[in-house]
């Protein structure tokens, strides 16, 4: 019989078909809506290979059940809905699909820095509802993004990559990571701070760092009061890494000037959230990686990872490294 490859959610029919050539294969139907937990229990009850989503909580109950389950396909850098620690107890092994999104984050990333320093999805909103009736000096007026200070904090690869648009802009860049960067110190100029410094010290502060232990709540009121009040904040790695009421209050108190977030604390938002009622947050449907070419190559990633496996090769981007020996 057939390896069974359960998908969940609605992908190209090229990539169902590609995966159909060798396996049994069902994926998830609907656009608009995320497989049910019960029906992701029941399908990793009889899989073979998952093929996932960042939103997908593969945790121990699920893994318990999944009897067959050999490959978790996750189409993301992150793994932070994963439990690692079950997987490899399991005997599952775990792939991810970096690089292949790095420069497209990237632009999000810091097309998210520009739209909220000039203030661009509230003056396109301006325009539609007709409230553009005449020219007046300081009308929308926004901050200017060149010669300013960027704080990274997490300078992994997409944060290099911001850090090399940033320079386009003649950005002085400083940033904070568990490690020195020594290339993006030569090649970009980045300096190094400390987080305190970093807040200090920038006019806009773009959290790109990896949802963990270390990280999480790394955000908290404190730290926005310590930031510039005419400072920027924006977050495109992962929504609890801040705590959200601490942001809304800071926004709120003039504590800083805006934020630009392309992801949340849980996803979707609900319509009644804080921050889709202030003028000053640009609020993006975590869309980093949403070009055409990078989703098509995340899930190609994907299924170079589910072959190689059930071909019993090394997997291509293989995360727990202890479940397999080839």
């Amino acid at each position: 019989m057939k390896p069974f490859v359960y998908i969940t959610r609605k992908v190209p029919d090229a990539i169902v078909s590609r995966l159909s050539a060798s396996y049994q294969v069902e994926a998830w139907t609907e656009e608009d809506k995320a497989v049910p937990r019960e029906i992701l229990l029941e399908k990793a009850a009889v899989a073979d290979a998952l093929l996932t989503v960042i939103s997908d909580v593969i945790d121990n109950e699920l893994l318990s059940r999944a009897g067959r389950l050999k490959v978790v396909a996750n189409m993301a850098v992150g793994f932070d809905n994963i439990d690692l620690e079950a997987a490899s107890r399991h005997g599952v092994a775990i792939c991810n699909t970096p690089d292949v999104l790095t420069d497209t984050t990237a632009d999000l990333a810091f097309a998210l820095l520009l739209a909220t320093a000039r203030r661009m999805t509230e003056a396109s909103e301006f325009v539609k509802e007709g409230k553009w009736t005449s020219w007046a000096p300081m009308m929308l007026v926004g901050t200017d993004v060149h010669h300013k200070k960027i704080g990274i904090v997490g300078m992994g690869k997409i944060g290099t990559a911001v850090a090399k648009r940033a320079a386009g802009f003649d950005m002085e860049i400083l940033y904070h990571n568990r490690k020195r960067h020594e290339v993006a110190e030569e090649m970009l100029g980045a300096q190094y701070r400390s987080f305190d410094a970093l807040l200090q010290e920038s006019d806009f502060v773009i959290c790109l760092a990896p949802l963990n232990d270390d990280t999480r709540g790394m955000f908290q009121r404190k730290h926005f009061q310590k930031m510039k009040k005419e400072a920027i904040f924006i977050n495109a790695s992962r929504g609890p890494i801040i705590n959200e009421q601490a942001l809304i209050d800071a926004l709120e108190a003039g504590d800083i000037a805006a934020a630009g977030l392309d992801v949340f604390d849980k996803e979707p938002i609900g319509a009644d959230h804080p921050f889709l009622t202030m003028k000053n947050v640009v609020a993006l449907p975590h869309i980093g990686s949403a070009s055409r070419e990078t989703r098509l190559a995340m899930m190609e990633t994907c299924c170079d990872n589910i072959e190689a496996v059930f071909d019993q090769r090394p997997p291509k981007t293989l995360v727990n490294k202890d479940v397999l020996q080839f």
